[in-house]
């Protein structure tokens, strides 16, 4: 019986760190509300 693996997102090495770049410039504003649109 074999698992079956949920589906992943179609990400790159790229756009992941591209993605926790804007994250933690966004953390580093400290303006919550961009903050929060980084995270969600």
């Amino acid at each position: 019986m074999s698992e079956s693996r949920p589906p992943l997102p179609p990400f790159t090495a790229e756009t992941a760190a591209q993605k926790a770049r804007m994250a933690e410039d966004a953390w580093n504003s400290r303006d919550p509300a961009r903050v929060a649109l980084a995270y969600t």
